[in-house]
């Protein structure tokens, strides 16, 4: 199964830190893997099945197609998102716009904290910092994600990761997800990194706000 991967990821026109990224690991554990120097996880491998459609049978025996749509449809999110030179990110406080919401209907009005200076990046409309380890290891509590709001949740790609506000008992939830296909009509599957915390279907209607994550800024400490 193993040497399958590097397979997948070259019929996707990924790089290495591409994959690893999705997987949540380092470059270095990627290229274990596909030199069959480690195992593939179960978690990393329903990524390949769930969120990149990769056939389970080919995964398995290398017999049948290796997606079940064509690579290119699956990759037209990453070659079309043009990059721009130089960009200049607000950053903002969701305590002090008091939540996603406010945040999204208001953002030209409100004064970011900061501003965020990133050469050849995909357009963001703001950035914020997030709080909690559903995305640990590959985002942790600190860290800042960069974001492309969605005016509508049909637009959405199965299988990104986003940034959503969801509405529970009244209250605003915020988080960072993947979002895959729900087998329960009008219901979404949120999905964390962490595979201590559960997958979660939750009713399209409870998501008060949603935008795309675009990248993220690892916030170390250096003592």
């Amino acid at each position: 199964m193993n040497e399958r991967v590097k397979l997948i990821r070259k019929a996707l026109g990924w790089t290495q830190e591409q994959l690893a990224q999705r997987f949540g690991i380092g470059k270095a554990a990627l290229s274990m893997i596909e030199t069959g120097k480690a195992s593939l996880t179960a978690r990393n491998r329903n990524i390949l099945v769930q969120e990149l459609n990769v056939n389970p049978d080919w995964l398995e025996t290398g017999e049948g197609r290796m997606f079940h749509v064509e690579p290119d449809l699956q990759s037209f999110l990453l070659r079309t998102d043009s990059s721009l030179p130089m960009q200049s990110v607000p950053l903002y406080s969701i305590e002090g716009t008091a939540g996603l919401v406010p945040l999204f209907n208001n953002h030209e009005e409100l004064k970011p904290v900061n501003f965020i200076h990133i050469p050849n990046l995909p357009k963001c409309d703001g950035a914020i910092y997030i709080v909690g380890d559903s995305m640990y290891p590959l985002l942790k509590s600190g860290d800042i994600v960069l974001y492309k709001q969605l005016q509508h949740l049909e637009d959405i790609f199965w299988g990104d990761m986003y940034l959503l506000s969801i509405d529970i008992d009244g209250e605003e939830y915020v988080t960072v997800k993947y979002i895959q296909k729900s087998d329960k009509e009008g219901y979404v599957k949120l999905v964390s990194q962490n595979p201590h915390h559960a997958d979660k279907d939750v009713a399209m209607s409870r998501i008060r706000a949603i935008a795309l994550v675009k990248a993220s800024i690892r916030m170390n400490s250096l003592r």
